[in-house]
């Protein structure tokens, strides 16, 4: 998979790893991908419901054993 861009939000709390994703995603062409870095453990649910009301395709999340999470997003 083609990452276009990566976003690193560690190290900031909801509302801010999902607005600077917003922002991000706006700056890509449809079917581009966005990978997201993040520390915030609400940010799993947060991402499935970003992507659930915006349209956007979560391709892929991941734990990663030092607590930081990953998001892939595919722009719609």
């Amino acid at each position: 998979m083609d990452i276009t861009k990566e976003i690193d939000t560690r190290g900031l709390n909801c509302p801010l790893p999902i607005l600077k994703t917003k922002k991000a995603l706006a700056e890509l062409s449809a079917g581009q991908v966005l990978k997201v870095l993040t520390t915030d453990p609400g940010s799993v649910r947060d991402f499935q419901a970003f992507a659930k009301q915006t349209g956007n395709e979560l391709v892929d999340q991941q734990t990663l054993p030092n607590n930081e999470f990953v998001h892939v997003l595919r722009r719609r």
